[in-house]
């Protein structure tokens, strides 16, 4: 059986505040329930002895009352507390995997199945098994105590024969933590496979092999079925196990009271007390040996994670407002410094290969626009992104401030279009209709039902291949980074867009640098510095003095 990690309240500070408040109710439900057995006790002796029961009736009433007070606030506290972490646990996997680069990021079928299913798993952990784990830690020594000073005998019975029931529990344990491992491996080998599917569905259906993936696809899910059955299979064994182990331990309790009642050798008080409070020394670990199959996955999950938080930059996170706050500063310290890009030496090399994609490339951009040109697989691509530092060479040297990078497959969310429009700034509707106005797309958005309001799609469903391309410009244009990024950014557009989106790109490089990538000849004639890859290499570079003193 895994036991509390305290490495959670390190990982996810929001759970402290939870844990505690869970801890402090856990300790008053264990006195209540202490409190309850006397009260009852004292109903029944009043019954039996024909005296009133007002009193000791209104006290067991009130006592059930706080009980169901406390079992309500437990429930709520934990729900809040499940939820917290969860979402602190995703906004800290994300944040750790957007500052990291791009080769220290986990595959994105991983990744997906983590932050998706592998922090809502942990709710079950936090929201159920911690508070099983407070009261078992909590309401046990307390019966066990009060056994002890009411009626001796059965103290001693309960301590010889409460051990048996967590040795059991961690040995069935044991078994369960490897079907949960096998489990969630199979959970991942599914999510990767059927997110691969989905996202190459398009060629395989254009190649006709779309309908060969339903056999894989079956396959890996009988393969978390099967793991999901056997983890449920140990998880009833263990629950009947305790079972009989708690029953037999309270029938021996029980048994032993009812025989000394017989000769007399105790009172009728002392012996109800004692029947009462033996099944609250096993009925908490009962419930964490429960509550554990449930939480079985949230507690690999969270193993997982914090892993992730370890070894990546997750723990370099801070608090949800100190980020911002440090971001906040980044960001001004980069618009302070000049829109220069210099690099020297650039090598990189993708994880799992010899060859270097780039080779010893050194360029220096300005303010003004440079074009990058260059055959297909030279790195055009890979070098944009090493400038924006996704990637890290593993040679060269690199100053660059802040960068905004427009990718050939950029981000766009099922959101609004003024959303996506002002992705990541503080725009207000002059600047984004002007932004749209500027690359020849405010028309198509006053013609949609809502105008900027209008929600889209994920990945910008719901516009074409060259509105998405303009929208996404706009937002460079209203991006405050000195440095813009552009990969083939007029790829999909016909020679009129194109025009308008070249002027746009000259605007915009007027007060900043920009540096694309391109294969149109009228944005090369129209750079202040054309910069040509050949083989990872720079083979080419001049400017536009130097093209005009050719001319």
């Amino acid at each position: 059986m895994r036991p509390f990690d305290p490495q959670l309240l390190r990982a996810a500070p929001a759970a402290r505040r939870p844990v505690v408040a869970l801890a402090v109710v856990g300790v008053l439900q264990g006195v209540a329930t202490i409190a309850t057995a006397f009260a009852l006790t004292a109903v029944v002796l009043a019954v039996v002895k024909g005296m009133p029961v007002g009193r000791p009736g209104a006290w067991l009433a009130g006592l059930f009352a706080l009980r169901a007070a406390l079992s309500w606030t437990s429930e709520r506290v934990s729900a809040w507390a499940g939820s917290r972490v969860s979402a602190a646990l995703r906004e800290q996997l994300l944040a750790a995997w957007l500052r990291a680069d791009a080769d220290r990021r986990p595959d994105p079928s991983h990744a997906v199945a983590l932050a998706a299913q592998g922090t809502s798993s942990v709710e079950p952990y936090v929201a159920k098994y911690l508070p099983a784990l407070v009261t078992a830690a909590v309401v046990p020594p307390l019966a066990i105590a009060t056994l002890a000073v009411v009626d001796w005998p059965s103290a001693l019975i309960v301590v010889l024969t409460v051990p048996l029931l967590p040795v059991f529990a961690a040995l069935i344990g044991a078994s369960t933590r490897d079907a949960t491992q096998r489990r969630w491996q199979a959970l991942s080998a599914l999510s990767g496979h059927f997110l691969d599917v989905m996202r190459g569905l398009p060629t395989l259906v254009g190649y006709g092999r779309a309908t060969r993936q339903v056999e894989t696809i079956s396959s890996v899910s009988q393969r978390h079925r099967r793991t999901t059955m056997e983890t449920l299979r140990l998880a009833f064994l263990s629950s009947a196990a305790l079972e009989l182990l708690a029953t037999i331990s309270v029938a021996m309790v029980a048994v032993t009271v009812g025989i000394r009642l017989s000769h007399g050798s105790v009172a009728l008080g002392t012996g109800l007390v004692a029947i009462l409070l033996a099944p609250e020394a096993y009925w908490p670990i009962r419930r964490v040996g429960a509550e554990f199959h449930a939480a079985a996955d949230g507690a690999e999950a969270l193993a997982d994670i914090q892993g992730h938080l370890a070894t990546g930059t997750g723990s370099e996170v801070a608090a949800a407002g100190a980020g911002r706050d440090d971001a906040a500063r980044r960001l001004a310290a980069s618009l302070a410094r000049p829109a220069t890009v210099v690099a020297s030496g650039l090598t990189y090399t993708y994880p799992g290969t010899t060859v270097p994609v780039l080779d010893g490339v050194s360029l220096t951009a300005g303010p003004g626009l440079t074009v990058l040109t260059g055959p297909s697989g030279t790195g055009k691509t890979t070098l944009l992104e090493v400038l924006a530092g996704i990637r890290v060479p593993q040679a060269g040297t690199l100053s660059t401030p802040a960068a905004h990078l427009v990718s050939q497959r950029p981000f766009l969310t099922a959101d609004t279009v003024r959303s996506n429009l002002a992705l990541g700034t503080a725009a207000g509707q002059d600047a984004c209709w002007q932004a749209l106005r500027d690359v020849g797309l405010d028309g198509v958005v006053a013609a949609m039902p809502q105008g900027l309001d209008t929600r889209i799609g994920d990945d910008g469903f719901g516009l074409s291949a060259g509105q998405r391309a303009r929208l996404v410009l706009a937002r460079a244009t209203l991006s405050e980074a000195t440095v813009v990024l552009l990969d083939e950014p007029t790829a999909h557009l016909d020679p009129e867009s194109a025009g308008i989106a070249h002027e746009a790109i000259r605007t915009l490089a007027a007060r900043r640098c920009v540096v694309a990538v391109s294969h149109r000849p009228e944005l090369v004639a129209a750079a202040d510095a054309h910069v040509h890859l050949e083989q990872g290499r720079t083979t080419h570079s001049d400017s536009r003095q130097d093209r005009e003193a050719q001319q």
